[in-house]
C-alpha cells in the first residue's frame, strides 16, 4: 500500500454519520430495545444472505446515527516575521507606545465534521477521536453539536477519549429517550459478508453505501496498537469517520476510521475499527476508566521478502527488533537489536497480529513469555511489560534530529536567556538525538537547535546539532545548567563566555561566544 490517507481535518475532512429519532415516547429512559435488537431484525432481513433491498434496514437503523459537528479555537501565528531578525521589532510594535509587551496571540475558528452512533437510550455516542480532536494540537475543542435523523440538533459532552484507538464517547444533553443499536461480534465476519455503512460524507447528511467486507484485520502499515481493520468497498468519504459500519443482522461490526486514497475520495478501500476491539475500551471510557496498555520499549520491522530470505525465515512472520530502549521493559529483560519475535504470550507474530496489537492488549506489570529468534536459535524470554506512554510521548521519542536541517529561530520555544544572550536555541540531550548525532548515548550536554545568523555564535562558526558539553568550565548536562552560567557570566558584567562544544566526528573545542 503507497498511503492511508485518515479522514480527518477541519472544514470538510472528518467523516460523518446519519441521524436519529426517538422510537418511543413518555417511556422510562432504558425502556426501549436497541433498534437492532434480534426480535426486531428477524422482520427485517432474512436469515441467509442479503435482502432484495437494503431499505427496511436502513430505516430500522439510521435512527441511531448521527451526525456530528464541532467547533474548535486554534491559536495562530500573529508575527510574519517569526523566524527572522525583525520578529521582535514586530512584537515592540504591536505591543504599543510602551513596547516591551509581547503581542497577543490570535485565534480563529475551526470547525470539523462526523459522524457517530448512539449505543444506549440515555444518548450515549460512539464517534471517533479525531471527530473531535483534529490532529492541530493548537486547537481548542469549543462545542459538539449532533444531529438526529429528523433533524433536530442537541448539544454534546465528551465523556472519554483515546487518542490511541482513536475512539471516543460522548453524552447528549438531553434528558428523553433515544434510539440506539447494539455492538455485534466482528470475529464472526467473514471476507465477502455484506456490509451497509451510514454516515455523512461531506456534510451531505445521512448517507447509506453497501458492500462487501473485502478483507478482515488488515494491517496498513501504518504502526501502532490499533493498525487492525476491517476492510470494505462499501463507499467511505470525508465526514463518515465515527460512523457505524452494520452487517445484515444490523449489528455494529465496525466503527468506520480510514481510507486508502490517492485523491481524497473514495476508491472502494475503506478501514473500520473492528468491535471486538471498540466495544471493551468504549466501555471503559464510559466508566470513566483509564485505558492502560502494556509496552514493551522497542522499535519493530516486519519481516519482508527480503529480510526473511537474509535470515532464513517464512515471511510475514515475525519482526525484528531495529532498536531497544535503554532503560525499557525489553532492555531489563535481555532482548537485543537483531533479535526476531515470533511469539508473545504464546500467540505468533503475523503481519495481521503484530507485537504492538498483542501487547497493547495485556495489562502493565503482567510478566508474559516471549520467543525470539536469535542468530538462528530460539531463545525464550520472560518480559514484565510497562504501561504504555502516550501517543504524544510516543511522537516525541519517534522523532529524529536532522543536524543538517536548516531550522531558523523561532523566538519563545526555548530557554530565553539563553536565546537573547547567546543567539542559540538549545534541547536536552536523548538516546534519539544521540544516536542521530552519531555520538554514545550517554553524552552529556545540550544540543544546538538553532542559531541566531546575525549573533557572535554564527560569526564563530556554531551550528545546528553542535553539542555544548560546559559553559565557564562547569558542566552544561541540561538547558537549566547552561542557563545558570550564562546568569552567573551577566552578573559578573562579563562580555563574552567560554564554552567547549563538540561537534560530529570531530574532538571538543574552545569557543568563546560574546554575550548580546
Amino acid at each position: 500500500m503507497n498511503k492511508v490517507r485518515y479522514v480527518y481535518g477541519l472544514s470538510s475532512a472528518l467523516l460523518v454519520g446519519g441521524a436519529a429519532i426517538s422510537l418511543i415516547t413518555g417511556s422510562p429512559l432504558g425502556a426501549q430495545v436497541a433498534q437492532n435488537d434480534d426480535t426486531v431484525m428477524n422482520r427485517v432481513v432474512p436469515v441467509a444472505g442479503a435482502p432484495a433491498s437494503f431499505a427496511d434496514l436502513t430505516a430500522q437503523l439510521q435512527p441511531a446515527v448521527v451526525n456530528i459537528a464541532t467547533r474548535q479555537r486554534v491559536e495562530v501565528q500573529n508575527n510574519p516575521f517569526a523566524g527572522t531578525p525583525f520578529a521582535e521589532l514586530f512584537n515592540r510594535r504591536q505591543g504599543g507606545e510602551g513596547g516591551g509587551q509581547q503581542a497577543q496571540p490570535q485565534t480563529r475558528e475551526a470547525q470539523s465534521l462526523g459522524s457517530g452512533f448512539i449505543i444506549s437510550a440515555d444518548g450515549i455516542i460512539v464517534t471517533n477521536n479525531h471527530v473531535i480532536n483534529p490532529p492541530d494540537t493548537r486547537a481548542k475543542l469549543e462545542s459538539i453539536t449532533v444531529t438526529l435523523s429528523d433533524g433536530t440538533e442537541y448539544e454534546a459532552d465528551v465523556i472519554g477519549a483515546d487518542a490511541a484507538s482513536d475512539l471516543a464517547v460522548l453524552k447528549i444533553r438531553a434528558n428523553r429517550n433515544f434510539p440506539f443499536v447494539k455492538f455485534g461480534d466482528s470475529s464472526a465476519t467473514r471476507v465477502g459478508d455484506w456490509v451497509v455503512a451510514i454516515g455523512n460524507p461531506f456534510g451531505l447528511g445521512g448517507t447509506v453505501t453497501a458492500g462487501i467486507i473485502s478483507a478482515v484485520y488488515r494491517n496498513t502499515g501504518q504502526g501502532g496498537a490499533y493498525d487492525r481493520y476491517l476492510q470494505t468497498d462499501a463507499s467511505i468519504n470525508r465526514g463518515n469517520s465515527g460512523g457505524p459500519l452494520f452487517d445484515m443482522r444490523g449489528n455494529v461490526i465496525g466503527i468506520n476510521n480510514a481510507i486508502f486514497s490517492p485523491s481524497g475520495g473514495s476508491v472502494g478501500i475503506g478501514f473500520a475499527i473492528p468491535a471486538e476491539t471498540a466495544a471493551p475500551i468504549v466501555e471503559k471510557l464510559r466508566a470513566g476508566q483509564e485505558i492502560q496498555r502494556g509496552y514493551l520499549g522497542v522499535r519493530l520491522q516486519p519481516i519482508d521478502e527480503d529480510v526473511a530470505l537474509s535470515l532464513g525465515l517464512p515471511k510475514r512472520r515475525g519482526e525484528l527488533v531495529q532498536m531497544v530502549e535503554e532503560t525499557g521493559p525489553a532492555a531489563k529483560a535481555g532482548l537485543k537489536s537483531g533479535d526476531v519475535l515470533t511469539k508473545v504470550n504464546g500467540k505468533d507474530v503475523t503481519a495481521d497480529q503484530t507485537v504492538s496489537f498483542l501487547v497493547a492488549n495485556l495489562q502493565p506489570g503482567s510478566t508474559v513469555p516471549v520467543e525470539v529468534l536469535r542468530e538462528g536459535k530460539r531463545v525464550n524470554i520472560s518480559v514484565t511489560l510497562g504501561k504504555r506512554p502516550s501517543e504524544q510521548e510516543l511522537a516525541a521519542q519517534a522523532q529524529t534530529f536532522d543536524p543538517e536541517a536548516e531550522e531558523p529561530m523561532a523566538p519563545g520555544t526555548s530557554d530565553q536567556t539563553i536565546e537573547q544572550k547567546l543567539g542559540l536555541q538549545v534541547m536536552p540531550m536523548s538516546d534519539a538525538i544521540a544516536r542521530s548525532l552519531g555520538v554514545p548515548a550517554d553524552t552529556k550536554g545540550v544540543v544546538i537547535a538553532a542559531v541566531d545568523p546575525n549573533g557572535d555564535a554564527s560569526r564563530k562558526g556554531l551550528r545546528r546539532g553542535d553539542i555544548i558539553l560546559s559553559a565557564n568550565y562547569q558542566p552544561t548536562a541540561t538547558v537549566e545548567a547552561l542557563n545558570a552560567q550564562v546568569n552567573a557570566a551577566v552578573a559578573d558584567k562579563r562580555e563574552a563566555i567560554l564554552l567547549r562544544v563538540q561537534r560530529r566526528a570531530t574532538p571538543p573545542a574552545f569557543v568563546a561566544v560574546r554575550l548580546n
